[in-house]
């Protein structure tokens, strides 16, 4: 009897592939084991078995397996099953989940190695100069590499010398797969089995008197166990010796100490073994504690909705304390990996090393082993905290996941596929796992209010700051009018000038926020009135002062500042706009004997480059920080008094249906860092429009209102909540193309669905990378099945890439676009 595995294949296509195994393989693959299968003429993928049958392909013939990879499977069967929710909700392949779920290291893929060919006849007069640079090579060494054979004949495109070459029987080409990861062995010593006795040890030491060095080393390593039971590090031994690695080496070499590795955890916790107590909660944390216990009793899913700086984190941790008592796992989701930063510290306050961190500044070979420690269920991977990705490792017993910030639109992937929001597919695996999740925000999202308003979902509120702190004062001030009496300081009103001048003068500290990074968005020369645009997309190039360069945000295009106008050649170039550069510029001037720094992506760069500056700021080493958005997520900084808001205005003018929510939340967010212990913070938001009802809103903290006037409009234009919403971006490169195709679609579209298409139509930025760009919405309405909508979208899209011509436009789905 034949036996085969279907296979899932890391790439953007829609089937699963059978291949053949033997009886003895069949017997020890189970679903979830990963496998190295070739696909297409030569290339060898790791696979995922996803089972194993005896149903023979009718239509091709099933190759062989190359190699088992794991002993034992490394994703679980309720992953798979929620991998294949995420693909067909959001509409993309079950191989792009599983490429985006694993660490990179799990995912091997072969190396093409060039050898040579010891059987061919190779008549050296007939190679040409290139392939004999390659011929030559290949005397001196068995095998080289693609990229070494591109090194030595100087081209990037190699392939058709290769080809010449298999062609005069010189070379054959082998694929190598190589494993990823490597784990991480730390050298320890100890004295030799030889010189454990008294008498020998004695002789030893006289031995060595001529050999003071080594006599030091061996000292050391008695005074350093005589202090401490733990095996000693030979990087310890190095440095309480004073010796060298040489004088060790030779020591190892004649036996007198024994070198052993020991495997260990790129991350691990360092903190004291006492672990701290929690802290009891208030009045009003206590009564959200028990009304989340109560929905939790219902099994549903609940928001916590607490003002900021209310202590929402201390329920939360209540929550998991409560969770790893029953020995289950903990899963918490932040939005943001400067988040995570402050509440690792926090969670390993009161749990120690159970802690373990998941997100995409760790490398690929310190995810690998927090998915292992996930995987065997071991205690220092008890709770996970993380950023999206964190949703996909492999548990198999969680109790509890708690999406912090639930609001944010980062928990939303925009590109590669699956393009999934992190909160919904955290609702999902929370019903595969039987398992209690809570959303918390100060700022609930419209949606998820809207179904706890109707009971879809429980509901928990915080309604006062911790330690009965008053909420901040918000003030609105009109630059309209201040620029008119001529009042302004560059970008700061008289009133935000004099604000921080107090603050400083208290020895207090600011934090301002301005939405936009580099110095200046446009460089503008005032004479003609050109702008440096970005070559491959339809953006003016924003200017970066501190590199003295115009860098394009969304393609990474730069080039050096030019001295004068590339149109008319005059150097009367002036910049428009702001961005935190700017304000940090003119902050040094106005406040020269303040401490000011910046966090934006420019200056978090690094693994620890949110630490740094957290930590800095936290310590009271700089007074005043500028930042983007990454400064208005749940950070909690004690010292603050004042928070000022440069332009509120670039917030709320901006082409998306979402855009007042956004502006709300992110200010209260934002005003939610002032005076979180005893003195009343005061928040400064400056605005060319203050009677804007968005901003009236947020000086009085009055979510409700705001919710009511959305959730009206967005009933009235059809938006979520009450219509489900799917956007198809088309792209190709040839404008003219693009038009054809994108018509075609929406009309195919209208025929099927009706009225509610809208589209084609160009977004405010229609050409990125060289590849132009259209949409098409479709709005669902709640009586519409959104699973055939999906299946009739999906079968207009085959037809399309049968019309030869649409074939090379790229079709991308964004289910639930945000």
């Amino acid at each position: 009897m034949q036996y085969f595995i279907d296979v899932i294949l890391p790439i953007p296509l829609e089937k699963l592939f059978t291949y053949s195994v033997s009886e003895t393989e069949a017997e020890f693959l189970r679903p979830g084991m990963r496998v190295g299968v070739p696909f297409g003429k030569s290339k060898i993928y790791t696979g995922l078995v996803h089972n194993v049958h005896t149903n023979k392909p009718e239509i091709y013939e099933a190759k062989e397996i190359d190699r088992i990879l794991d002993e034992h499977p490394v994703i679980n069967t309720i992953q798979l099953k929620h991998w294949q929710w995420i693909a067909d909700y959001y509409m993309c392949t079950i191989g792009e989940v599983f490429r985006s779920a694993v660490p990179g290291a799990f995912l091997l893929e072969s190396e093409t190695l060039i050898l040579r060919n010891d059987e061919g006849d190779v008549d050296e007069s007939k190679l040409e100069d290139d392939e004999f640079l390659v011929y030559e090579a290949l005397q001196h060494q068995a095998l080289l590499k693609v990229q070494e054979v591109s090194a030595i004949i100087d081209r990037k495109n190699i392939l058709p010398v290769l080809n010449r070459l298999i062609e005069k029987n010189v070379i054959l080409l082998k694929e190598e797969m190589y494993e990823q990861y490597k784990p991480k062995l730390v050298r320890y010593v100890k004295l030799g089995k030889d010189y454990l006795e008294e008498e020998k040890l004695e002789a030893l030491l006289n031995d060595l008197s001529r050999a003071p060095k080594q006599s030091q080393v061996v000292l050391s390593l008695f005074q350093i166990q005589a202090t401490s039971k733990k095996p000693i590090k030979v990087t310890e031994l190095e440095q309480a010796s004073g010796g060298s690695k040489a004088v060790i080496k030779s020591l190892v070499k004649k036996e007198i100490l024994e070198e052993y590795f020991v495997r260990t955890d790129r991350v691990s916790y360092d903190g004291e073994e006492e672990n701290y107590d929690l802290k009891d909660l208030n009045e009003y944390q206590e009564k959200a504690f028990e009304d989340v216990s109560k929905s939790f009793a219902e099994d549903k899913v609940t928001l916590l909705h607490g003002v900021t700086s209310s202590g929402k984190t201390e329920v939360y941790v209540k929550l998991i304390e409560e969770c790893i008592q029953k020995g289950k796992q903990a899963l918490y989701l932040l939005p943001e990996i400067a988040l995570t930063t402050q509440l690792i510290s926090r969670l390993q306050e009161y749990f120690g090393e159970k802690v373990s961190v998941y997100h995409s500044k760790y490398s690929v070979q310190e995810r690998v082993e927090v998915w292992n420690n996930v995987l065997a269920k071991k205690d220092k991977a008890q709770i996970v905290i993380g950023a999206r990705s964190a949703l996909f490792l492999p548990y198999s017993d969680l109790g509890l996941i708690v999406v912090d910030e639930e609001h944010e639109s980062s928990f939303k992937q925009f590109d590669p596929a699956p393009r999934y929001h992190a909160r919904d597919a955290a609702i999902v695996l929370a019903k595969f796992h039987d398992s209690n999740i809570l959303l918390g925000s100060a700022t609930p999202s419209v949606e998820t209010f809207y179904n706890a308003k109707i009971g879809k979902y429980g509901y928990a509120s915080i309604t006062r700051r911790f330690g009965n702190v008053l909420m901040p004062d918000i003030e609105l001030v009109d630059i309209k009018e201040q620029s008119r009496k001529r009042r302004m300081k560059g970008h700061f009103s008289e009133r935000l000038f004099l604000a921080i001048q107090e603050a400083l003068e208290a020895g207090e500290q600011v934090i301002l926020f301005q939405n936009r990074r580099g110095y200046a968005p446009i460089v503008e020369c005032s004479t003609c009135g050109h702008s440096p645009q970005c070559p491959n997309c339809d953006v003016s190039l924003t200017y970066h002062q501190y590199k003295k360069q115009l860098r394009c945000h969304y393609c990474g295009y730069h080039m050096a500042l030019q001295e004068s106008c590339q149109a008319c050649g005059s150097h009367t170039l002036d910049t428009k706009g702001f961005g935190t550069e700017q304000v940090e510029k003119e902050l040094e001037t106005l406040f020269p004997d303040a401490k000011t720094w910046r966090m934006d992506l420019d200056t978090t760069r690094g693994k620890h480059g949110y630490e740094k500056i957290i930590t800095a700021f936290e310590q009271q080493e700089m007074d005043i920080l500028v930042g983007t958005q990454m400064l208005t997520k749940g950070l909690d900084f004690r010292n603050v008094s004042l928070v000022g808001i440069m332009n509120a205005d670039s917030l709320l003018n901006f082409p998306d249906y979402r855009a007042h929510e956004r502006c709300f939340q992110l200010l209260t967010q934002v005003a939610g860092r002032a005076g979180r212990t005893k003195k009343r913070g005061k928040v400064l938001i400056q605005s060319y429009n203050p009677y804007h009802q968005i901003l009236q809103q947020v000086s009085t903290h009055d979510y409700d209102t705001m919710f009511k006037e959305q959730l009206y409009e967005r009933e009235q234009y059809k938006y979520p909540p009450s219509n489900r919403i799917i956007k198809i971006t088309f792209k190709h490169k040839e404008y003219n193309k693009l038009n054809e195709a994108t018509e075609w679609f929406a009309k195919a579209l209208r025929t099927t669905l009706g009225g509610n298409v809208l589209g084609p139509e160009y977004p405010p930025v229609a050409r990125v990378r060289n590849q132009f760009l259209k949409n098409i919405l479709i709005k669902i309405p709640h009586a519409q099945s959104v699973v055939k909508t999906k299946a009739a979208i999906k079968k207009i899209e085959k037809s399309f890439n049968s019309v030869s011509q649409f074939r090379s436009v790229r079709v991308i789905y964004n289910v639930d676009h945000i």
